[in-house]
């Protein structure tokens, strides 16, 4: 792995961003990140130092160079009806004239469940269900259209996101985390009902190997699924990509369909500045961009993160090439 050195843009220097998701609606770039905000809770590992209590969303129109324009407010924690606390990482997706906002936050028992708002414009403002989505559990859902009228969840974290809650998609008496050569734990993926407000089916895990089609061990932290998922298709094929978390690094995978098995790949980008990473993957104008976040501005290593893009760049045989986030590896 040899990293490559590309320029970076910070997108909105005047607030703190994190987790963006990003997709092209109507001819330009929608972002859809976390808002992070001064809470005064002490940090710990399971993130109750992340307030996070709205979400905004921001266009541009060129990635590089272009303004960013704030689309102000569109979706708060007194809005939503089953609301507890922590707005986490969103997705937004497109169909019938409507755009879905998937959203993670903690009910009212301190649970994270995923929940779907509506909206007219990509721009928002977004109206929320009164309940979440029905089975639905832990954080970071990212949604891929893969044309035909068929979308599919992508979710799931560790730690702060609970995953290790659950097993079978039923919940345990106590978290159990995978140990040593005990396969690790796998995010999930379950396709969207036609409504695009349930899961059409029971989520499934989503399933990375190593070279030899070994699924990929608890103790390999520097290649296993943590958090932050993300699903891209380039040359007919599935980009499954992840933050391994407290290795502080994200990975991708490749598949032949939405639900794998994805075969490990490599390192998209080194430690940035901070202790998360979250991405998003997407291509505008016939390049690829990579958005991400750091805690650079803030000079915070573990809180205040800020929106930063850069160009993400494939070899022949469509492989990523490597980019150093700026951090200590």
């Amino acid at each position: 792995m040899n990293p490559i050195i590309v320029q970076k843009r910070y997108l909105i220097p005047g607030d703190y961003m994190a987790d963006p998701a990003v997709h092209v609606f109507n001819g330009k770039v929608y972002i859809y990140p976390s808002h992070d905000w001064e809470s005064g809770i002490p940090e710990n590992d399971n993130g109750d130092h992340f307030n996070m209590k709205d979400y905004h969303v921001f266009s541009l129109d060129d990635v590089m160079n272009g303004e960013v324009t704030d689309h102000g407010i569109v979706l708060k924690v007194e809005d939503i009806p089953w609301s507890g606390r922590q707005l986490w990482d969103c997705d937004v997706a497109f169909k019938g004239g409507k755009y879905y906002m998937y959203f993670p936050m903690k009910d009212k028992n301190d649970i994270f469940r995923i929940g779907v708002a509506v909206s007219d414009s990509p721009e928002g403002p977004f109206v929320p269900k009164a309940d979440p989505m029905k089975g639905s559990y832990s954080i970071d859902p990212a949604i891929l259209d893969d044309g035909g009228g068929h979308y599919y969840m992508y979710f799931g974290g560790l730690w702060g996101g609970q995953l290790q809650r659950y097993r079978n998609n039923k919940a345990l008496e106590s978290a159990v985390l995978p140990k040593g050569k005990e396969s690790a734990l796998p995010s999930r993926v379950a396709r969207l009902s036609e409504d695009m407000m349930e899961f059409a089916e029971e989520p499934r895990p989503i399933v990375i190997t190593d070279e030899e089609g070994k699924p990929l061990e608890a103790s390999d932290t520097k290649r296993r699924f943590f958090e932050a998922s993300w699903m891209h298709k380039y040359n007919g094929k599935y980009y499954y990509s992840y933050s391994t978390g407290d290795t502080h690094l994200l990975c991708y995978a490749i598949g032949d369909n939405p639900y794998g098995p994805f075969k490990y790949q490599g390192v998209i980008m080194t430690p940035v500045v901070g202790w998360t990473t979250h991405l998003a993957i997407v291509e505008f104008k016939g390049k690829w961009y990579l958005f991400h976040h750091d805690c650079v501005p803030s000079g915070n290593k573990t809180w205040l993160r800020s929106l930063k893009v850069c160009e993400l760049t494939y070899d022949a045989d469509g492989k990523i090439q490597t980019i150093d986030g700026g951090g200590e590896g």
